[in-house]
Parts: structure tokens; sequence; C-alpha cells
């Protein structure tokens, strides 16, 4: 059985594609960092900077997890901001491009796993 997942809030998107949809509404409102939890206590993490995104996927609070990456990309981006005022700059190979970050969290949402082709930096 698949897991269900709810943003931190409480809200459950009806589907994966409802959930990227309401991903891409909390950036266009400047709401850069989102948190979703698992029926299986897993959490996935976005954090964009609305170019750029860093995707992590976590076992549990307290599992350092692991993220998105993409490899070759060079130079960092700014305006990542946290939930807390905290505005973090990433190196880009740490970040995928918006797109590709929202097709990784569909993927993630709907089979429970990061997508073959993403490749993945392993953080624990």
């Amino acid at each position: 059985m698949i897991e269900s997942w709810a943003f931190i809030d409480g809200t459950a998107p009806m589907s994966a594609t409802a959930a990227v949809e309401m991903l891409r509404e909390r950036i266009n409102v400047g709401l850069l960092e989102t948190w979703l939890t698992s029926s299986s206590s897993r959490m996935l993490a976005f954090i964009s900077n609305s170019e750029r995104a860093m995707v992590m996927l976590l076992d549990g609070e307290d599992d350092p997890g692991a993220h998105a990456v993409d490899p070759g990309a060079s130079g960092s981006s700014k305006g990542f901001i946290l939930a807390n005022g905290q505005h973090d700059e990433y190196p880009d190979e740490d970040t995928l491009p918006l797109a590709a970050a929202l097709q990784v969290i569909r993927h993630i949402m709907t089979t429970g796993a990061p997508p073959p082709h993403a490749a993945w930096s392993i953080d624990r």
C-alpha cells in the first residue's frame, strides 16, 4: 500500500498533482518552505527560491535523510527563505530546477520512492 501524504498543517491533498499545485500556489504567495508528512511517519521537505528547490526525504523527524541533487550543476543560488525567516543559499548541485523538483515530489507521493532517474545524496 502506498502511503498517504499531508501538508504539515494537516491539509491532505486529494492527489500528488493537487499537492504540486498547492506547492506552486504557496511559492506564488512567498511561502517557500513546505513540509509534508506521510502515513508511515516519513517527511518530505520542499524549499524553493521560486527558480530552484531543495527536495529532502527523511524517514522520520530525527533522520538526516537524503536530498535530490543536480550533478554537474555549478554555482549557487540565494533566496531560499525558511519559515523562520532565515535566508539560505545552496549550491546548485544540491537543488533542482523548479519543474524537476516538482516532478520528484509528484513521483515520491505517487510511488513512495524517488524517480529512478533522479540523483540523490544520502545524508545519513
